[in-house]
């Protein structure tokens, strides 16, 4: 009897290359992989669609979504994690040399408000810097992915025809989250970026999470033991990519590789921990960032936003 297919939009890396390579195979189903350039693509169909049986989709969204009932549900599989302290950049000479000298201010955000970057370092200016979040006006360069969302009431678009560098460059945004540049007049606030995230790492224990796996909620209903072998299939590729980490032998390792190694040097153990309770302490902080800045209405138990067959999974 051959095994249901069904779509899964995961972008390849080394946690879940082996799955993509057929390293690694689902016991319960065939997966049917869609490749979606850019990822960020396949957030929005997911989200407005449903359009995907399987799809990586990032974490903040995925709270913003399940908060309007959409009708997916996340498994505790943090494929991508990223310190985001190097995301808040300024113009060279403003003046503006510590997140504290941004309140009062407009600071611009690469896309919309509920992007998990923008949420992550927003979190990080109010929790180490201190920054009153809602003293500043954030102006928007896109829009959200979950269309029904209202951002609060300091959250605006960008007037047309206007362009966030360009607004940075002259002043008229004391700062900007998340924006790709090249423009060397254009640095991080935040100095020696990735050494003061991993210093937070060693104080907090946080490597915060960007993407998570949802599995439409029809499927999961359809098939009891489905959400537990996508998180088995995931979690056992990301072990043979530990695994090349402990051995040093990944080749060309990209800037994603090199950070994880770091993680693994600090911490003696798994740097990419899947399941609810290893990432329990992450995922609360995010939960508080989304509560406090008005992406979702009010604070959630994790155990809400997975899964119930995955509660007790570790991998």
């Amino acid at each position: 009897m051959s095994l249901p297919q069904f779509s899964l939009v995961s972008r390849t890396q080394g946690n879940n290359r082996a799955l993509k390579e057929g390293l690694v195979k689902p016991t319960t189903f065939e997966p049917n992989f869609i490749e979606v350039d850019p990822l960020i693509a396949a957030f929005r169909r997911q989200v407005r669609a449903n359009e995907f049986d399987i799809c990586e989709l990032a974490i903040t969204t995925y709270l913003c979504a399940k908060a309007h009932g959409k009708k997916f549900t996340a498994i505790p599989v943090p494929l991508v994690r990223q310190y985001h302290h190097g995301a808040i950049l300024v113009s060279k000479g403003s003046g503006i040399t510590s997140p504290k000298d941004l309140e009062g201010k407009k600071v611009g955000v690469n896309r919309g408000y509920t992007v998990t970057t923008g949420v992550w370092a927003r979190g990080i200016m109010e929790e180490q810097y201190g920054v009153d979040l809602k003293s500043i006006t954030f102006v928007l360069s896109g829009d959200e992915h979950v269309a029904e969302y209202v951002p609060p009431s300091n959250v605006i678009p960008i007037e047309a025809g206007k362009q966030m560098e360009a607004m940075l460059l002259s002043g008229e945004l004391a700062a900007v989250i998340g924006l790709e540049t090249k423009n060397e007049a254009i640095v991080p606030l935040i100095p020696n970026a990735l050494e003061t995230g991993l210093e937070a790492y060693k104080r907090m224990g946080h490597y915060p999470i960007n993407h998570l796996v949802v599995i439409r909620d029809e499927l999961i209903e359809a098939h009891p033991d489905l959400a537990a072998d996508v998180f088995h299939a995931f979690a056992q590729s990301k072990r043979l990519y530990v695994e090349q980490l402990k051995a040093g032998a990944i080749t060309n390792p990209d800037a994603a590789d090199k950070v994880h190694q770091r993680i693994l040097e600090i911490s003696h153990a798994d740097p990419l921990p899947y399941g609810l309770e290893p990432n329990r302490k992450v995922i609360e902080t995010l939960i508080s960032h989304a509560a406090s800045q008005s992406i979702i209405p009010k604070p959630i138990k994790i155990e809400d936003m997975f899964v119930k067959s995955t509660w007790n999974l570790v991998g």
